[in-house]
């Protein structure tokens, strides 16, 4: 989305060819930003700050909470009108999060009546807000942040706890300045940005997943390499080491304001922990995992403050623990999160992940723990974010 914006052509290497990544591509595409490449060699030709083109027709956002919500704020201040879609699990989920702070700047957008996609935005001239979110999400403070690129004046997002900050990382890469004054964080607009060479480091969600197998599954020892290690994401790092994994970090370099490094994961005895408060946002995505190695921890794992998860592509607080329980796990949940005592035997189960990404692959690793056959249902939605996932770990674990 920043090369699009950006005067002259930015180079992205390593990107994912994940479904969320090509929804971002098609509808940046639709707007009239020529893309050429694949994720190998892929380059955005910008279009300038000023260079997008009404859409033919509705802007597919697929299952990506990040697509829909960034580009509304890139949207409000175009001088057209665009129609933003997402899949069933898309269009259910919250947008009054971003439509009330847009709405704030003048922008005028139309949602249905639940304050869901589709969306319709009747993009205008946007005023400059200081915006004291009450979620601690980063698609709302970049949508936000975006969205101030365009106005002019300083665009202030206040969080009351702090979610990633790739944003913030990112558009000094692209010659925009960024504030950060505690959870305060403010862009100046109108901004001009300029085109430039991007390497995205390996995406810490989708390493976390062989992060826990590898510490569960005995004799094990997998090399995950080039893995993000933003502060603002590693929150499974700490976690992880609280509760006892051996994961060695090797060759740590900084490219693009990224941090990234090889990790190295042995078989570990691991203990339980609680995870809550301002660790959450830094693990969010991360939980589902890590329920799976709470039911192989020696103690109790405590997760609280997580109510964010009852809206993300599913329900996954009771995702997890139907699943769970399917496996013969008991699980004790709440409104904002959920308790296990460890260890407990798995055995195989027919798992329903309604159509979540990440569901499917934190069973995908239980199923690997489990006595006799685990199936996973609506596998195929981990294409979503981790394409070729289900053939890494045949390939690990030499599963038929």
């Amino acid at each position: 989305m920043m090369g699009a914006l950006a005067e002259g052509d930015t180079p992205i290497a390593n990107l994912s060819y994940g479904q969320d990544v090509l929804s971002t591509r098609h509808c940046l595409e639709a707007l009239g930003v020529e893309i050429t490449g694949t994720s190998v060699g892929l380059v955005v030709h910008g279009a300038g700050m000023n260079g997008l083109k009404q859409a033919e027709s509705r802007l597919e956002c697929g299952n990506s909470g990040t697509t829909i919500r960034l580009l509304s704020g890139i949207l409000a201040a175009q001088p057209f009108e665009s129609w933003l879609n997402g899949d069933a699990s898309l269009n259910s989920r919250p947008m009054r999060r971003i439509i009330d702070p847009l709405s704030m700047m003048q922008a005028r957008i139309m949602s249905q009546p639940e304050g869901t996609a589709p969306l319709r935005i009747q993009g205008c001239t946007l005023s400059p807000i200081q915006y004291e979110s009450p979620v601690a999400s980063a698609q709302v403070k970049s949508c936000i942040l975006l969205a101030g690129l365009f106005a002019n004046g300083t665009t202030s997002v206040i969080e009351p706890k702090l979610s990633r900050d790739h944003t913030e990382r990112m558009l000094p890469c692209f010659g925009v300045p960024v504030n950060r004054d505690g959870l305060t964080v403010s862009v100046k607009g109108p901004a001009r940005l300029v085109g430039c060479p991007v390497r995205v480091p390996g995406d810490i969600s989708s390493a976390a997943f062989f992060l826990v197998a590898g510490s569960l599954i005995p004799n094990s020892e997998i090399q995950v390499e080039n893995v993000g290690l933003n502060p603002t994401r590693a929150g499974i790092m700490d976690v992880l080491a609280r509760m006892g994994a051996h994961i060695d970090i090797q060759n740590y370099h900084e490219r693009n304001g990224e941090p990234s490094a090889d990790l190295v994961i042995q078989t570990s005895s691991l203990t339980g922990t609680v995870i809550e408060k301002e660790e959450i946002p830094r693990l969010i995505d991360e939980l589902p995992i890590l329920a799976i190695a709470a039911t192989q921890a020696e103690g109790k794992t405590v997760v609280r403050d997580a109510r964010e998860l009852r809206v993300k592509e599913s329900d996954r607080i009771t995702v997890i623990e139907k699943g769970l329980k399917r496996m013969g796990v008991h699980i004790t949940t709440y409104e904002d999160g959920f308790e296990i005592q460890g260890p407990q035997s798995l055995h195989g189960a027919k798992i329903e992940t309604h159509h979540d990404h990440r569901i499917a692959m934190a069973f995908a690793v239980a199923g690997l723990l489990a006595s006799g056959t685990t199936e996973i249902m609506d596998a195929e939605n981990a294409e979503t974010s981790y394409p070729g996932f289900f053939q890494v770990i045949k390939e690990l674990s030499h599963v038929s």
